[in-house]
């Protein structure tokens, strides 16, 4: 990880854990399309389970379970940690959700995402970047 991680990356986690998705997206997406590798694909995946988060919030289950999915996939190879990011407990978080996800009817989406936002829901909560323990542990990546 020779390019260090910029700013913007770090106001775009904070956008993610106060539930500002659509911010988030834009803010990641700008140092997404000009990263190399292997960043690009981190802040893809991390995009990614944003803009899930935003479809979930507006109803769309069947958008939310495939990119938040897909974003998870891109993610899997950053554990334990990447970039100061606990990248095994976002991808522990999101499983949990994308598991409830999938099993439910659409109509229930509303009061579904109401529990999430109030931290009520018996099984699982809303992914929430946090920072690893002890910094950046994860393996060499080769892209």
């Amino acid at each position: 990880m020779d390019d260090p991680i910029p700013v913007e990356f770090w106001q775009g986690i904070d956008e993610f854990n106060q539930g500002e998705y659509y911010a988030c997206h834009d803010t990641l997406e700008a140092i997404w399309m000009e990263a190399s590798e292997p960043h690009r694909t981190f802040y893809q995946g991390i995009l990614q389970m944003a803009v899930a988060l935003y479809h979930l919030g507006n109803g769309n289950g069947r958008g939310a379970a495939i990119l938040l999915g897909e974003g998870m996939k891109r993610l899997r190879p950053y554990q334990p940690d990447y970039a100061d990011v606990d990248v095994e407990s976002l991808l522990e978080t999101g499983y949990g959700l994308l598991v409830v996800l999938q099993s439910l009817p659409p109509e229930s989406l509303p009061e579904f995402w109401q529990s999430l936002l109030a931290g009520k829901h018996s099984e699982v909560s809303l992914p929430r970047v946090t920072r690893a323990a002890q910094g950046d542990t994860s393996p060499a990546l080769e892209h």
